[in-house]
């Protein structure tokens, strides 16, 4: 069984690369491709199982964007063919129709997916998700954006059915999207460590068999997981004590930033009034 990480050296945000850490730990005679920005990909020539690209900053989504697209077609027809790809974080963005931020970044996509994403580059959002796939197995995730995807809300090209948190933007009932042997996620986590039932799946559609690492302790993490993201006392936007920004007021101010742009909506953390997730101070 062959896996190809798609630009690693940008692709590396958010743990995500632990996803096909995890997998190889799962499968040890996984044979693992990294391919760099400058190389063409091995999957279109044919023999690749996996394609894998994670998360990245927007300047990483960029570089992504402009190193595929030489490749757009072939790309598009491999994963209509069914080609299996799994795209997880903010590199789900590169495969829209462009990237726009509230500062003046603009820069378009590969045009695969029909939606785009919207940054507001002081506003992040940070919640946790839990959802359903197939036909009714639970997933749960995290989401660090600065943005969401916006398009027409097609359920049928949705990776995931939302239960609780944010889908592809507030209100949206879908998570995600699916096109062909393309799996799209914003979730983070790892998506394959946090979820064992999706990854014992996964392997079996590989060809491989599916016993996990760590197959009682993750199953346990997971159930765990499960029954605190259900609850519905708990809210699922993640927040941090207010003292953990207070601490960098001064630093915020000495960095030029006014009041107003630190009171900008999102997840407001009580004592600071900083949005969390939106502090450049905090990163």
């Amino acid at each position: 069984m062959k896996v190809e990480i798609l630009f690693p050296e940008v692709g590396n945000l958010c743990g995500d690369l632990m996803n096909i850490r995890y997998l190889h730990q799962c499968c040890p005679e996984l044979e693992v491709l990294e391919t760099d920005l400058k190389s063409r990909p091995a999957f279109l020539e044919g023999g690749v199982d996996l394609v894998y690209m994670g998360s990245a900053t927007e300047k990483g989504l960029e570089l992504m964007v402009k190193a595929l697209t030489p490749y757009r077609e072939e790309l598009a027809a491999r994963v209509d063919g069914g080609q299996r790809m799994l795209v997880t974080g903010n590199a789900l963005d590169a495969l829209g129709e462009y990237v726009q931020s509230d500062q003046g970044l603009r820069f378009d996509g590969l045009g695969l997916l029909p939606t785009h994403a919207e940054y507001q580059m002081m506003n992040r959002h940070n919640s946790f998700f839990l959802g359903t796939y197939g036909t009714g197995m639970e997933i749960v995730g995290f989401k660090s954006l600065f943005g969401h995807t916006y398009g027409a809300d097609d359920p049928g090209t949705g990776l995931f059915k939302v239960v609780r948190g944010v889908g592809r933007r507030p209100g949206s009932l879908v998570e995600g999207f699916r096109r062909g042997g393309l799996m799209a996620t914003y979730l983070t986590g790892p998506l394959l460590v946090l979820n064992p039932p999706f990854t014992k799946q996964l392997l079996r559609e590989l060809g491989a068999e599916d016993t996990l690492a760590f197959e009682e302790a993750a199953m346990e993490a997971y159930e765990a997981r499960l029954a605190e993201f259900r609850d519905e006392k708990r809210s699922y936007s993640i927040k941090t004590d207010g003292r953990y920004h207070q601490k960098r007021l001064v630093k915020l101010r000495r960095m030029g930033y006014t009041e107003k742009q630190m009171n900008m909506g999102g997840n407001v953390c009580p004592s600071s009034l900083i949005s969390h997730g939106s502090c450049p101070a905090c990163g």
